[in-house]
C-alpha cells in the first residue's frame, strides 16, 4: 500500500476534510496505485484537463507493475482507467471496463479493495449494467475484511462504509 502509516493516517484525514491538494502532493512524489486511484477519481471529476496526465501517469504505472501485484488488481485498476478515459471522452469502453471488474472479483473474492471497487461500479452503472442492491452486497461482503490491521487508515475502507450508507438510503426510497 502507501509508504508508512504516518502517511496513511495523514491522506486519510485529508480525504475526510476533502482536501485533496495533500493527496496530489503524495502522488505527484509516490508510485502509490491505490492513491492514484484515488486522486484520479477525484481529479477527473474536478477538472478534466488537469486529470489527463493523472490518468495516463496511473495507467503507465500499472501496466509496468502488472506482474508485482495482488491478483484482481490489474484487472480492477485497468477497469479503472477505462472508466476515466471514458469521463475523459478519450475512450468508449464501458462493457470492457465493467467486464474487467467482474474478471477481478473473479481472481480476488476476498479482497476489501476489490470488492469495493466492483460494488462501486454497480452503484454508478446504469442499468441494466448497475445495480444498488448488487453493489450493496459488495460493499457489505468487503465491510468486515477491511477490519483487517492493514486497513485501519485505509481510505477506500472509509469509502466502503460510505457506499453502504448510500445504497441503504437509495434502496429505502425505493
Amino acid at each position: 500500500m502507501s509508504l508508512s502509516a504516518q502517511s496513511d493516517r495523514d491522506l486519510l484525514s485529508a480525504y475526510l476534510t476533502e482536501d485533496m491538494s495533500v493527496w496530489k502532493t503524495y502522488v505527484d512524489k509516490n508510485v502509490d496505485l491505490s492513491y492514484e486511484y484515488g486522486y484520479c477519481g477525484y481529479i477527473v471529476s474536478a477538472d478534466k484537463e488537469a486529470a489527463r496526465p493523472y490518468v495516463q501517469r496511473f495507467k503507465s504505472h500499472i501496466l509496468n507493475l502488472k506482474s508485482q501485484m495482488p491478483p484482481g488488481h490489474y484487472e480492477m485498476y485497468m477497469s479503472a482507467v477505462y472508466v476515466f478515459e471514458l469521463r475523459l471522452h478519450e475512450s468508449i469502453h464501458p462493457v470492457k471496463a465493467m467486464s474487467l471488474a467482474k474478471d477481478a472479483v473473479k481472481l480476488a473474492p476476498s479482497d476489501p479493495i476489490v470488492l469495493s471497487y466492483y460494488g462501486t461500479c454497480l452503484f454508478y452503472a446504469p442499468k441494466p449494467f448497475g445495480s444498488k442492491a448488487e453493489a450493496l452486497e459488495c460493499f457489505t461482503k468487503a465491510e468486515p475484511l477491511f477490519q483487517a490491521p492493514q486497513y485501519e487508515y485505509s481510505w477506500m475502507k472509509k469509502a466502503n462504509e460510505m457506499y453502504i450508507d448510500q445504497c441503504r438510503e437509495k434502496l429505502k426510497k425505493n
